[in-house]
């Protein structure tokens, strides 16, 4: 059988006999139904989509592979795809052993056209439920996948989550804008592992790490003799990804000449090896990541404009830390927890003025930084940072450590909402959320220890201090 299924077919029709496959197809026709009808089951299994929205029809008894063997094939790529038998008179024991076996629904012939249509749309609108639970389990399971990935519940991470998730399932090459450290790769990974693409290869490169006299080769691969020592054929990274997805870190550093290289195989899907005339076509996703200005870099002729356009079309932005709030701590909690785990070690919990120093870090290393503090905290060792400067509430406890106990808490308390209303805040809400308590009992706090959000913050928004 060679004819393609279509996946625009609504019943898919087998039977062995003409002139009942040609009058069935009429009746499904005539109520609107897209039908294609088939002449013998065998390798229709294997043309048919999981996920196809529609329903089989067949009869049972055919000369080669009949009803039942097809519904076993068809069952064991997707249990959930309704199957209805057609059987001759006195077949009624095989119909039941069809049914047992895992049929939607069996009709005897002589049957009448409404009994078939009604089986029919019934079946339809089972399968449009099916696939409909189907894809919400799935962007569920997507969504969990993700935030396992990329912890955190500020503005920026769940916009983050919620692009990437928009733009996994699609083709189109993706440009990730971050700082060092702010977790580009495992950007890049989810947009691969969540895409068609999954099952290809991720290869993953940084471009700024390439010398300038091997980036071509290791990029498009090289044939014996392109170059000195080049003794034998290469197969660049581009190559190697086809098929998946190539993921090209710092893609600022690269020269002139393999931006234009880059352009056309972004252009054409096409990859010509250094020393050959072989065009070699690709079906790959490019993620290119930078942490420098592109726009402003292609001002600067530093670097193409065509080809900054061309990658801009989806761009990704990663917050970095500083920007994430209280994510600074549900992802030093995540780290410390695969630390501690990783070296069979005691869970530690973080005192108060330890999460206050980690809120008032402001990352320069961003994730990775973090990371390596987590480390370090797992271990036993010192939570230490590098270039922390101490801030109003630390050194406002080092000056009370002298008091009694409720004195230094108040002291502490009071500094450490002085020290967040000298950092930009739009509302009363965002900076309740920075603190991670309730509005009213910020407006509690501020009354108690005499500050004002407004004063602190007139710069920002005077208009709607709420």
């Amino acid at each position: 059988m060679s004819a393609p299924i279509d996946h625009r077919t609504q019943v898919l029709l087998i039977d062995d006999d003409p002139h009942l496959l040609q009058a069935l197809s009429q009746t499904l026709d005539l109520a609107g139904l897209k039908v294609q009808a088939l002449a013998e089951a065998q390798g229709v299994a294997a043309r048919l989509e999981r996920d196809w929205l529609g329903v089989v029809v067949s009869d049972i008894r055919m000369p080669g592979m009949d009803g039942l063997e097809l519904l076993a094939q068809l069952h064991g790529q997707d249990p959930e795809l309704p199957v209805l038998l057609i059987t001759g008179h006195g077949d009624v024991p095989l119909a039941v052993q069809a049914m047992r076996a895992g049929a939607y629904d069996f009709l005897e012939k002589p049957f009448a056209s409404d009994a078939l249509l009604d089986s029919v749309r019934r079946a339809l609108d089972l399968r449009r439920l099916v696939l409909d639970n189907r894809s919400l389990r799935l962007a569920l399971s997507e969504r969990n996948e993700l935030s396992a990935r990329l912890v955190g519940q500020s503005a920026p991470m769940l916009r983050l989550r919620e692009q990437i998730g928009a733009l996994a399932p699609t083709h189109a090459d993706v440009l990730i804008l971050g700082e060092t450290g702010a977790g580009k790769e495992v950007v890049a990974r989810a947009l691969h592992d969540l895409s068609a693409r999954r099952n290809g290869p991720f290869v993953a490169i940084n471009a700024g790490a390439l010398a300038e006299s091997v980036v071509e080769s290791e990029l498009f691969g090289h044939e014996p003799g392109a170059f000195t020592g080049a003794q034998k054929r290469r197969i660049g990274k581009f190559e190697f990804a086809n098929g998946g997805t190539l993921f090209l870190d710092e893609i600022e550093s690269m020269s002139l000449d393999v931006q234009v290289k880059l352009l056309r195989l972004l252009q054409e899907r096409v990859v010509e090896r250094l020393g050959g005339n072989q065009q070699i076509k690709l079906d790959i996703r490019i993620i290119a990541a930078t942490k420098e200005d592109l726009r402003q870099a292609a001002d600067q002729g530093r670097f193409r404009a065509d080809l900054y356009y061309r990658l801009n079309v989806a761009p990704l932005r990663i917050a970095p830390l500083r920007e994430r709030g209280e994510d600074v701590l549900a992802l030093f909690q995540h780290f410390a927890d695969e630390a501690s785990a990783r070296h069979g070690l005691a869970l530690q919990t973080l005192q108060p003025g330890q999460r206050a120093l980690l809120l008032r870090h402001t990352w320069p290393g961003n994730v990775r930084e973090l990371q390596n503090v987590a480390e370090r905290f797992a271990l036993g060792l010192e939570l230490a940072l590098d270039n922390q400067e101490p801030d109003a509430a630390t050194a406002a406890l080092g000056n009370h450590l002298g008091g009694g106990l409720s004195e230094q808490v108040e002291a502490f308390e009071k500094n450490l909402i002085a020290a967040e209303l000298t950092r930009p805040h739009n509302s009363v809400r965002s900076l309740a959320e920075a603190l991670g308590i309730a509005r009213k009992t910020l407006h509690d706090k501020l009354r108690k220890h005499g500050l004002n959000f407004a004063d602190a913050n007139s710069h920002n928004n005077a208009d709607d201090p709420d």
